[in-house]
């Protein structure tokens, strides 16, 4: 009896599980299409949406977005700055080997074209297709410009003209650079060497020439003291002529007698012996 009883249970449970499997299904199925018809667009990225493949909207911001479940699909896009690193080998004017040239780009994509890069190139694709070849042509055009020697001091100049070249060539594209950074260059050892011996020995001359210029402009100065002390002693010298000429000038007969009576005490000179003592005339 237990038995049959058992039985029966089980029946009645299988039936009811028959029962309540669609609605599960039902349900499950539900929960899948509500939960694909919602995207979330991250700040520092831009939501594409595609109908049937096709883009429809290239301008899905930071925030929650709908679809249309298994007809619509939003792809994330990073439009944050990107970094693309080359490391590539070049040749100078004077065909000296650049063993290794590091080189850093950053860019951002033009969100107003994003559409157009999208359907032409790729996102996936813009590395490989748009900035390293451009940025291959641009760097070995510009380094072939120089000699090996003149690269080296012109690195700034080169890194100015490599980012302007690239910046015209890839704006129309979409892609907008905000930096270029050549970070090395390497040359073979051979010339690396000549050029630190060549460098050295220009630096040498500059210390010797700095030198020779110091003493030259010692010299000089000694001989414009002398000629200035030289000058002052001529000065005085005629200063002190011309003022005993205007002295001895000024002196006369009759300046001396002035003189004389100036300092005559009024008595006449004592005379010892046995004769009259003289009169001495002072003037007629």
């Amino acid at each position: 009896m237990d038995e049959n009883n058992m039985n029966v249970n089980v029946k009645k449970h299988r039936k009811g599980v028959g029962k309540a499997l669609p609605l599960i299904i039902v349900l499950v199925l539900v929960a899948i299409t509500v939960f694909s018809s919602m995207t979330t667009v991250a700040e520092g990225t831009v939501g594409v949406k595609y109908r049937f493949g096709k883009i429809t909207a290239t301008n899905l911001h930071a925030g929650l977005h709908f679809n249309l479940p298994y007809i619509e699909y939003i792809e994330r896009v990073d439009i944050t700055e990107q970094v693309y690193d080359l490391n590539t080998t070049a040749y100078t004017r004077d065909t000296q080997t650049v063993d290794n040239i590091m080189i850093k780009v950053n860019y951002v994509y033009d969100t107003s074209k994003l559409d157009e890069i999208i359907r032409t190139i790729g996102i996936r694709n813009v590395e490989s297709k748009l900035v390293a070849p451009q940025l291959l042509s641009c760097m070995k055009n510009e380094v072939g410009k120089y000699k090996a020697e003149e690269l080296i001091s012109a690195r700034s100049l080169v890194q100015e003209n490599i980012e302007a070249a690239l910046r015209e060539q890839l704006s129309q594209n979409g892609i907008i650079i905000t930096a270029i950074n050549i970070e090395d260059i390497d040359f073979e050892d051979e010339f690396e060497a000549t050029i630190r011996a060549k460098v050295a020995a220009e630096q040498e001359a500059l210390r010797v020439k700095n030198e020779t210029v110091k003493k030259e402009e010692e010299a000089k100065q000694i001989v414009i003291a002398a000629e200035a002390e030289a000058q002052s002693i001529k000065i005085k010298a005629e200063a002190e002529a011309e003022a005993n000429k205007i002295l001895s000038e000024s002196i006369t007969d009759n300046l001396i007698k002035y003189n004389q009576i100036e300092k005559w005490s009024g008595e006449f000179p004592q005379v010892m012996g046995n004769t009259v003592n003289p009169f001495v005339t002072i003037g007629e």
